[in-house]
């Protein structure tokens, strides 16, 4: 069962994905809208199921207040031919999207996904799975601890969310060399993976955004264009 916060103003399909949802073993939590105390809910969930095209405060807003207070898994829903939306959606902070129409069990299988993906990136999965010997790394000012899954720049701890650490960790792995998107959407999504370029692209502009002293010309992370992505920063010490 995941507890799943699920914000649609449409209340037909509000209705038929709860009822879908509930039907699979889920909990679900509906909201209308954004208005109202989100953060009783937010602390209750496991992952937020975010429509972007809703009243008042749209979903892009509210995806960002939530990125801004927590790291919790976020799957938009979005229509076939807004690919402007859903890009912007993914730069505002989720994690992955579905498009519109979808069944319960199409959104069960991609909950399932993100949540599980997001709990193999949590401090306390390392620490199940960490050796005696702390794996730290240092990339200029940016500090990799692979046992505590925790980074730091400048002494600072990045609240970097499932998917950018699951990102970062695979591109600190192949220092120097070229990974493609292909090979990114493997590593931080799943190895089954149906996404597209669009996701891994607005992760790494929010990897980015944190890591690099300016994101607008970045030095860490470098686009290799009709490739994909290289982590160089200067050799790790």
């Amino acid at each position: 069962m995941v507890n799943i916060l699920f914000v649609e103003d449409d209340p037909a399909v509000a209705e038929a994905m709860t009822l879908g949802l509930n039907r699979l073993g889920h909990c679900v939590d509906h909201r209308p809208d954004g208005s109202g105390d989100l953060d009783n809910a937010l602390a209750a969930a496991e992952i937020v199921l975010l429509d972007l095209g809703l009243p008042g405060a749209d979903g892009y807003e509210i995806c960002r207040r939530i990125r801004a207070q927590s790291s919790i898994p976020i799957i938009i829903l979005t229509a076939r031919s807004d690919d402007i939306d859903t890009v912007a959606g993914l730069e505002a902070g989720a994690d992955d999207y579905v498009v519109k129409p979808a069944s319960p069990r199409v959104l069960d299988a991609r909950i399932k996904a993100v949540v599980r993906r997001s709990t193999e990136t949590t401090p306390a999965a390392a620490t199940a799975t960490a050796t005696a010997t702390a794996i730290v790394e240092q990339y200029g000012d940016v500090t990799v601890d692979r046992s505590s899954l925790q980074v730091r720049k400048g002494g600072t701890l990045l609240a970097l969310t499932p998917t950018e650490l699951r990102l970062l960790l695979a591109l600190t792995e192949n220092v120097g060399h070229v990974l493609s998107r292909g090979q990114l959407l493997s590593a931080a999504w799943d190895q089954d993976y149906l996404g597209d370029s669009r996701i891994v692209d607005a992760a790494i502009q929010r990897l980015r955004g944190k890591i690099e002293d300016d994101p607008a010309a970045p030095v860490a992370i470098e686009t290799v264009r009709g490739f994909g992505y290289r982590f160089d920063p200067g050799p790790a010490r």
